[in-house]
């Protein structure tokens, strides 16, 4: 096995890494395809997009081939793009997200936190919602400044009428604290790990749920 750590910057240093996406936008259509043939329930999935990736002019016609390609609606696809790549270049950012938009796929900016967002530029990203970077919500509920940006983040999102999903949730206390927030969602191993999708249809199938403690 090879860590992402270690071929996603070689693969963006050669440019393989647009080839690679391209794959991987395909391959998640594909499978979502294959869920939905075996009588599972459309279920949406999220495909990180790289900064090569989302500077290319046919983006928004390669994602909707993918989904047409297997019959799938919109819905079924949502894309992240990391904050520093969306703020890299915020008027062209602004351009590719309308573009995406129009496709009909949801848009989430990721790591969100880390880099250094514009709120001028932020309200006017045609996006779906934010992520909290996993780095605010390791000590979310032991670290006040933390706890302090995590509630920022969810109070500005409501206010620009997006959504907000918390990464890297993996302690009841973590969980605790983000459901008082009023955080949309979570992310993270207190839920599950990474797991093949043939595992990821077993437990579509069982329809299992979150055993949330009382106390």
């Amino acid at each position: 096995m090879v860590s992402p750590m270690e071929f996603i910057p070689l693969a963006e240093e050669t440019g393989l890494i647009v080839p690679i996406g391209q794959w991987v936008i395909e391959s998640a259509c594909a499978q979502i395809r294959d869920w939905m043939a075996a009588g599972l329930p459309e279920v949406a999935v999220a495909v990180n997009l790289s900064a090569l990736q989302f500077q290319l002019r046919d983006l928004p016609r390669q994602i909707a081939r993918a989904l047409e390609a297997n019959g799938l609606s919109a819905r079924c696809l949502e894309l992240e793009v990391t904050e520093s790549v969306a703020m890299a270049a915020p008027e062209e950012s602004i351009r590719v997200f309308a573009e995406l938009k129009a496709v009909g796929v949801r848009i989430w900016l990721d790591d969100f936190g880390t880099g250094c967002s514009s709120l001028a530029y932020l309200k006017r990203f045609p996006i779906d919602g934010l992520k909290i970077d996993r780095s605010f919500v390791d000590s979310i509920a032991t670290d006040p400044n933390d706890a302090t940006i995590a509630r920022m983040v969810i109070a500005l999102a409501r206010e620009l009428k997006m959504q907000v999903v918390a990464e890297g949730v993996e302690t009841w206390e973590q969980f605790s604290f983000l459901s008082r927030a009023r955080c949309d969602a979570m992310q993270g191993y207190l839920f599950s790990e990474s797991i093949l999708a043939e595992d990821f249809a077993r437990l579509l199938t069982q329809g299992r749920r979150l055993a949330v403690p009382t106390s």
